[in-house]
């Protein structure tokens, strides 16, 4: 984990501020700063409806825009496409928008977030425990022996984080979730059916900005680890076993199930109810949509490829499927 890794620089400083500077925001997003006076600073994002002097907004079109410029915000997102449209001095111009609008939208949370550390007067934090600098900890929240959790976190009401779960940077647990629990993992006497539980005594480790979704569950490594990448989305009622392994910048929907054991590689999308056997691997920028199933240790390949059903396949060949069912 970095508990640094934006100390340096220009976001990072302006982490603690109350308000950001246009070139702050411009840092940022990599745009181009709208000349003139500085004038007032920016602490929120907002619709164009409700915008005020110290309000974001961003367009993604000519009318939008001019929309935008309209209102009463005090600075506009708006593409380099459109940077021929007549403007005034509040336009920042981006290569994506709305993206740099999310990206403005992330920051002034955490800025306001982290000002302090806040952790609620019911929240059970072990002595050995350590707690990074800005995180707050929700209502009824526990944190157990040798845990740790880094800087600017926001751990929501009820959360439980098991012993000596890594938690890195910016990162936000809502309410419910359960990270380190044990795996679900038994080895079966085969003369009389008995089940006793395999040891389940390893590592959970969730890299820098990874968002975990309400009542979502994460069980620790069996003897190994199960690592959450860098960025990955994760939404809520999703339940990842143990030793699994979920690369960077992975997005999982509502109601999935990862089986023990398996590699969700970079980039990788998961629609909502998918089901993922264990040993199985989802390539680089696979995409599984809804509902998809993964068979136990199946191998799913292919950047932007999209694959569907139960077993999951190509799109093609399930809506080839689908379409020899109907004829029947």
């Amino acid at each position: 984990m970095d508990a640094s890794a934006l100390e340096d620089t220009p976001a990072g400083r302006a982490g603690n501020l109350l308000m950001a500077s246009r070139a702050e925001i411009a840092a940022w997003v990599g745009g181009e700063a709208p000349q003139g006076a500085e004038g007032t600073g920016f602490d929120r994002v907002s619709s164009l409806e409700s915008a005020t002097a110290s309000a974001v907004v961003f367009a993604t079109d000519k009318a939008t825009l001019t929309k935008a410029l309209a209102s009463q915000a005090g600075l506009v997102l708006a593409p380099l496409a459109l940077q021929a449209v007549d403007a005034d001095g509040r336009v920042l111009w981006v290569r994506d928008a709305r993206y740099s609008f999310a990206v403005v939208g992330q920051r002034l949370a955490v800025g306001a977030e982290a000002r302090t550390q806040r952790i609620h007067s019911t929240a059970v934090i072990a002595a050995s425990a350590r707690i990074g600098e800005g995180t707050s900890i929700g209502p009824g929240a526990v944190v157990e022996d040798g845990a740790v959790v880094g800087r600017d976190c926001v751990i929501g009401p009820r959360v439980t984080i098991y012993a000596e779960v890594q938690i890195g940077d910016r990162v936000q647990v809502q309410a419910g979730a359960v990270l380190g629990s044990k795996g679900f993992g038994y080895a079966r006497n085969a003369a009389n059916g008995e089940y006793v539980l395999f040891p389940q005594q390893g590592a959970l480790v969730i890299e820098e900005d990874v968002d975990i979704g309400a009542n979502t569950t994460i069980d620790r490594g069996a003897l190994g680890e199960t690592r959450i990448g860098r960025g990955t989305k994760i939404d809520n009622l999703v339940h990842i076993g143990h030793n699994c392994v979920i690369g960077r910048n992975v997005i999982i929907a509502a109601q999935t199930g990862i089986s023990g054991s398996s590699v969700v590689e970079n980039g990788a999308i998961l629609g909502g109810q998918v089901g993922i056997g264990e040993h199985a691997t989802v390539g680089t920028g696979v995409i599984l949509g809804g509902g998809a199933g993964v068979l136990t240790g199946k191998k799913m390949h292919g950047p932007g490829e999209v694959f569907w059903g139960r077993p999951a396949r190509p799109l093609k060949e399930y809506l080839r499927d689908l379409a020899r069912l109907k004829q029947r």
